[in-house]
């Protein structure tokens, strides 16, 4: 998810040296989208680590 987010960002800078401005527009919004996602994904995946981890090991 992170891959596609930095792709899109690259893209973005492309099309913007390129003065392609509504493309550009569009892959830094779904860069930040997909950016975001990620960060949520991750941050809930820590949390469930940390709670099922206690719980199995018994802490």
């Amino acid at each position: 998810m992170l891959k596609l987010a930095i792709f899109f960002l690259v893209i973005s800078l492309i099309a913007g040296l390129f003065g392609f401005t509504g493309i550009s527009a569009a892959s830094a919004g779904l860069a930040k989208i997909l950016f975001f996602i990620a960060i949520v994904l991750f941050v809930v995946f820590l949390l469930f680590a940390l709670f099922v981890g206690k719980a199995v090991s018994g802490g």
